[in-house]
Formats: structure tokens, C-alpha cells, sequence
């Protein structure tokens, strides 16, 4: 059990000190968030089934999934936004 743990929490340390890094746009700072807490959890998971690395490559690539998808939702309506509710008036 030591020996799949020293894999992982390398791996977790270094994705969890990436997202630290200065400069990110808020997608990039997402995903790498959402990859560094998935790859723990995953590595944790992985951990008491015998594989911890692949536990923690698979909790990162699902972390980064869930990293992208909540940026999106996060992120405001792009163009021309919603249009103005209808109020029965013609506007030309």
C-alpha cells in the first residue's frame, strides 16, 4: 500500500501546486483544479483497490471533465446575449 501512495501523492501535489501558478485565465485554473482533486480522490479511491496510479489518472481525467463542464456553466452568455422579453409590440 506505501508503494502506490508515493506515486500518487506526487502526482497530486504537483497538479494541486500547478493550479497555483499566476497568469491562468479562469477556464485554465478550472480544469487544473478539477484535475488536481480529482486525480487525489482518485489516487485515495485507487489506493484500497491496489492501484493508486491508475486511480489517480483516471480521477484526473474525470476532474478535468467536471473542471471544463463547471466553466461553462460558469462563464456569462457570449454575443448578443438574451433578447428583450416580448411585450406584444412590433419593434422593426
Amino acid at each position: 500500500m506505501i508503494r502506490p501512495l508515493r506515486l500518487a501523492l506526487p502526482l497530486a501535489a504537483s497538479l494541486a501546486l500547478a493550479g497555483c501558478a499566476g497568469g491562468m485565465n479562469p477556464q485554465t485554473r478550472d480544469i487544473v483544479g478539477g484535475s488536481a482533486g480529482g486525480a487525489a480522490l482518485g489516487g485515495i479511491i485507487g489506493s484500497f483497490t491496489g492501484d493508486a496510479g491508475l486511480g489517480a489518472l483516471l480521477g484526473a481525467g474525470a476532474g478535468a471533465a467536471g473542471g471544463y463542464i463547471y466553466n461553462q456553466s460558469q462563464e456569462p452568455s457570449r454575443g448578443y446575449g438574451r433578447p428583450p422579453p416580448y411585450d406584444g409590440r412590433r419593434r422593426y
